[in-house]
């Protein structure tokens, strides 16, 4: 470098640091709970203009570095946002699969961190998609009560029904906590009891069973439809088109058996651009 060369690049400007490019539909990790070792909670910010439905879902992930370009980009997943649709923070309720590309990360994220949230919220399993009725039906395995932890804080679902029953059911006691602590907490929720009356908590039956561990009810909740113990147990009539209504959400499996059994009580799948007696959420992965 010569002397000219070298009074040149001290006195010129310097210039700007180049700024990391803004990613875009990110937010901030809230708060973090984990459940049991296979499954935990988690809050974020919610961006100022998401509007969304009680009972949908939205894509959310974390930023990955493709091996063939070293290039970042989002991995993405379909997760129901557990929280209503009036909260200012949004909820999700996963599971931790160890070799899973997104939840073996996703699981170790804290407050402060930071996830990509798509807000182009869809979904089946909102009140749009049913024709009226006296008594609503939730049907959860594992992780698929998320979206009913949205339907449940919702003052609709109370204003539309006489009675919500939810039934979850999940292989270990501990995996019902996330289930049975949310649904302690809206019985006592000062808010809800403004809206509703003091009663309204008497409209809520939750039905919790286990498959492996023991527990106060044993059973999947389609056998124990088929022979009549959940009716006897909640002390009603069993399911009828004329009266209730229904919503699915599990694994693959769960909600194709479910399907068949409501469609023999005479229930009629709905959508949004077609209510009827009842909708199964086909984007949820349990």
């Amino acid at each position: 470098m010569t002397e000219l060369s070298a009074v040149n690049e001290a006195t010129a400007p310097k210039a700007e640091p180049k700024k990391a490019a803004a990613r875009p539909d990110v937010q901030t990790v809230t708060h973090v709970h984990h459940w049991t070792d296979r499954l935990f909670s988690f809050r974020v910010t919610r961006p100022a203009s998401l509007r969304f439905r009680s009972g949908e879902f939205v894509m959310i992930g974390l930023m990955q570095t493709d091996p063939k370009t070293g290039k970042e980009k989002p991995l993405l997943r379909a997760y129901s946002i557990a929280s209503p649709s009036w909260d200012e923070e949004m909820e999700f309720y996963s599971i931790k699969v160890q070799d899973g590309p997104l939840t073996s990360r996703l699981q170790h994220i804290k407050e402060g961190d930071e996830i990509i949230l798509r807000p182009k919220p869809v979904g089946t399993l909102v009140h749009d998609a049913l024709l009226p009725g006296k008594r609503l039906w939730l049907f959860a395995t594992g992780t698929g009560f998320a979206p009913f932890a949205s339907l449940l804080r919702e003052p609709q679902t109370y204003e539309d029904y006489d009675e919500v029953v939810i039934t979850h059911t999940c292989r270990e006691k501990g995996e019902l906590a996330y289930g049975a602590a949310l649904i302690e907490e809206i019985k006592k929720d000062e808010l809800l009891h403004e809206l509703m009356g003091p009663d309204f908590h008497e409209k809520i039956r939750y039905y919790p069973t286990t498959t492996r561990e023991e527990s106060p009810k044993m059973g999947r909740i389609t056998d124990l439809l088929r022979s009549g113990e959940v009716f006897s147990d909640l002390g009603i009539e069993p399911i009828n088109p004329e009266t209730d209504r229904a919503m699915i959400c599990g694994n693959l499996a769960f909600n194709l058996e479910l399907k068949a059994m409501l469609e023999e009580y005479g229930l009629v799948e709905g959508a949004n651009s077609d209510p009827q007696h009842y909708v199964v959420e086909k984007a949820f992965l349990d």
